[in-house]
């Protein structure tokens, strides 16, 4: 059975896939006039609340939105993901990951902007957001056969197995078998059931808690992390402009261009890439689409900070903590434990600790966010009141995460996503005319307040 999923998932992020997030991704990123260049200032200051409406329709404030959603992004996808990317396709896998986060810039833009302007109501009546949405009110019914796959892939892939496989790896490394207290499968079974009542106290408390966890933990993890890797490059300073040269090199070297678009390195940068960020699988759309925002192109501006935060700027310090520190060289590919290795050797003595702390809140966080996610897919499909019923096969997932192997968990992620992105990168190519009409009447608005 691992195998077969293995299979698929390699067999569908192939050419066709790629071409729909990357071409389609570069397709918004001219076609709306540059956006994450030419926005990118007015979305730092409506992100700070300038424009904050408290009596639009929604759950939750934009700023919420956006930490909700990079508490889902900003995680082990920058830890373990930029690991394995390095690991399997060596260092020019990051700089296809860049390329991935640019045009996803622009992808999060359309498909947040759309999350807002075709929001829908669930079978409760209450306001909900995301692309089974935007496909039924923005497409027509006709095409609802899209929001069902895109809502039973969500179900299924928005399980949170590959935090808490990592999360069990690095507790399991780091305070179990230094003490020869690991126990193998009766230890991650043990880690699975903790793990499971820590995410039940939070996720069962709705959106609300979800949110108000999310943005206290966001600025306290991305901090420990950051500080901790810029030590690490502290004290390789001179290192860093040799790798970020290498990682340029590496990305046009014959294994990455040999193949044209589905050159390997290209694929994986691109594979990563999307777990890390998530730009065109259609997560983020779920959270922003619940904002107190009634400015749609607002949201999206808002939303487009979340790639840019997550893989320009914390993977790459991850990419380069592990090539500095030489561990990247080891062949190791499980990968939280190739950036263990890196904090060990960067920061002798309390690096592992510090890296254990920070995937312990990584984790979580996503953990907390992406039960949001899964529950507004199941709430699509089976109606409001048998919605919390997610949770509990939610929670329940999070200890078979714990005692699988990271190859199946990931590929099975990897599938889902994959099945996730077609829908959502349809509905938003389709509707890409309306989100560029809205945009230039925005910033028409926008310029005539200003003068």
């Amino acid at each position: 059975m691992g195998d077969l999923i293995i299979e698929f998932s390699n067999w569908i992020w192939g050419t066709p896939l790629l071409l729909l997030l990357l071409g389609g991704g570069l397709y918004m990123f001219v076609y709306s006039g540059f956006i994450p260049f030419v926005g990118f200032k007015h979305a730092l200051k409506v992100v700070g609340g300038k424009y904050d409406d408290p009596n639009a329709t929604g759950d939750i404030t934009s700023l919420q939105a956006l930490s909700s959603a990079v508490a889902a992004t900003v995680g082990l996808g920058n830890i373990s993901g930029v690991a394995l990317a390095i690991g399997m396709g060596g260092p020019g896998a990051i700089f296809w990951m860049w390329m991935s986060a640019f045009v996803g810039m622009a992808t999060k833009f359309f498909t947040c902007t759309l999350a807002i302007m075709y929001r829908g109501t669930d079978s409760s009546g209450h306001v909900q957001g995301g692309p089974m949405y935007v496909i039924e009110e923005g497409m027509g019914k006709k095409w609802k056969f899209l929001s069902v796959i895109f809502c039973v892939a969500g179900i299924l892939g928005l399980l949170v197995i590959f935090q808490a496989n990592q999360l069990t790896a690095v507790l399991r490394a780091v305070m179990l078998e230094p003490f020869g207290l690991d126990q193998g499968m009766p230890t991650r079974w043990a880690i699975g059931l903790i793990l499971m009542g820590l995410v039940a106290t939070v996720i069962l408390g709705g959106i609300q808690r979800i949110a108000k966890v999310a943005s206290r933990l966001v600025p306290f993890m991305v901090t420990v992390y950051f500080i901790s890797v810029l030590v690490i490059l502290g004290k390789n300073v001179g290192q860093v402009p040799e790798m970020l040269w290498l990682i340029l090199q590496d990305a046009f070297t014959g294994d990455a261009v040999l193949g044209g678009a589905v050159g390997q390195v290209i694929i994986i940068g691109a594979r990563r890439a999307a777990f890390s960020n998530e730009a065109g699988i259609g997560t983020a759309p779920m959270v922003h689409g619940a904002s107190k925002n009634s400015e749609p192109v607002r949201e999206g501006l808002i939303a487009m900070l979340g790639p840019f935060i997550d893989t320009i700027v914390v993977c790459t310090l991850t990419a380069l903590a592990i090539m500095v520190t030489g561990v990247w060289q080891t062949g190791e590919k499980d990968g939280v434990l190739l950036t263990l290795s890196a904090f060990e050797q960067g920061l002798p003595g309390i690096g592992k600790y510090l890296l254990m702390v920070s995937v312990l809140v990584f984790a979580l966080s996503t953990m907390f966010t992406y039960s949001y996610y899964g529950h507004k897919c199941f709430n699509y499909l089976f109606g409001a009141d048998k919605a919390d019923y997610y949770n509990y096969f939610y929670l329940a997932t999070l200890v078979g995460g714990a005692v699988t192997s990271l190859s199946v968990v990931m590929s099975f992620v990897d599938a889902m996503y994959a099945v996730m992105a077609f829908p959502t990168m349809i509905s938003a190519l389709y509707l890409s005319p309306k989100v560029r009409e809205a945009s230039r009447d925005y910033f028409q608005r926008m310029k005539n307040m200003d003068t």
